[in-house]
């Protein structure tokens, strides 16, 4: 039996898949992947459906044992040093672990969360077709909680494809955001302080909500609203006039007013902004949100054909001492073994 074990590894990381749709009604949580672009592109570099289960890897690092045979792995989302063996892994890159081998990667850096997706996928049991896990409510699969050292994954043995990279599209600027849909409970002061000011992601976020720190948001009449429905990137803003922005995990409804709500094409950039960070929001329509999340998906369904062979480059310092690195030495001062002419 092949298995991936992991060796040791941070807080905030668990399985997500694409999330957990159709049961909002009941108060389910979707959950899945923070930045699903990065999930896709991670699967897409082992062959696995682009939404299929991978471990998110949060901001501290983690090492991998494969054991009973070959592995074959892909790494995506946030940069962070990782290597093979000795043997530097890239970011977006694919790379088989050998029996025995090992995969350590280090913090993350200009991020927040990486991706490893596992050629062949992750093996559980669904609850409403996804193995997200969601650790408030004990749900996921094959473990219900954060990773932690000693759980091992049962794969499949590495195809021997050879190893594969994608190139990404690296958007930046303003998070962009519609207004709304309580934007009303706020003085156009207020939405301008909200627009124009700076913004840092509080180091007490987590997967349920991103606490963000800044000016506090007067309210126009009182922070208590009758609770409605919530999705994600929505931004509440609770009494203390602090805005929370929920994220995979966060609740089906809420009592707060929500000033503005981060467009679907934007969510994992935010997802991705680190804990002290600075940036800003921008207001869009909702036609320009839609324009976005359409150029999004066709983002997402081009990943496949994006994949391309690495080619190696490993300086072999033993063929270098064996190799005649002269070639075909000629003499400078005789013309007819350089210019093929006859001397004068």
């Amino acid at each position: 039996m092949t298995t991936l074990v992991v060796s040791s590894i941070g807080p905030a990381s668990s399985v997500q898949d694409g999330g957990r749709f159709g049961a909002q009604r009941y108060g389910l949580t979707p959950s899945g992947a923070m930045d699903k672009l990065s999930l896709a592109a991670a699967n897409s570099l082992v062959g696995n459906g682009l939404m299929a289960a991978a471990i998110e890897i949060g901001p501290f690092g983690a090492t991998f044992v494969a054991k009973g045979g070959a592995v074959r792995v892909a790494l995506s989302g946030a940069p962070r040093p990782a290597d093979v063996a000795k043997r530097q892994v890239d970011i977006n890159t694919s790379v088989t672990l050998a029996e025995g081998e090992k995969l350590t990667l280090g913090f993350a850096r200009g991020g927040s969360f990486s991706y490893l997706a596992i050629e062949g996928g992750i093996a559980g049991e669904p609850m409403f077709n996804s193995l997200s896990v969601n650790a408030r409510a004990g749900l996921g699969s094959p473990y219900p909680r954060p990773l932690q050292a000693g759980d091992v994954f049962e794969v499949a043995a590495a195809s021997g494809a050879p190893d594969m990279r994608n190139e990404l599209p690296k958007p930046g600027g303003a998070i962009r955001v519609v207004m709304g849909p309580q934007d009303d409970e706020f003085s156009e002061e207020m939405k301008a302080l909200f627009l124009g000011s700076d913004w840092m992601v509080s180091a007490t976020s987590d997967r349920m909500g991103y606490r963000l720190e800044g000016p506090p948001l007067r309210h126009l009449h009182g922070h208590n609203i009758v609770s409605d429905g919530t999705v994600d990137g929505s931004i509440q803003v609770p009494g203390n006039g602090s805005p929370i922005v929920l994220m995979s995990d966060r609740g089906t409804s809420g009592g707060y007013p929500k000033i503005a709500t981060v467009i679907t094409a934007d969510f994992g950039r935010l997802a991705q902004t680190q804990a002290g960070t600075p940036f800003r929001f921008k207001a869009v329509t909702m036609a320009e949100a839609q324009a976005e999340l359409r150029r999004y998906k066709d983002l997402l369904q081009s990943l496949p054909g994006r994949v391309s062979e690495i080619v190696s480059n490993e300086f072999d310092i033993d063929a270098l001492f064996t190799a005649n690195v002269a070639g075909h030495a000629v003499s400078a001062t005789d013309v007819t073994t350089w210019l093929g002419a006859t001397p004068d």
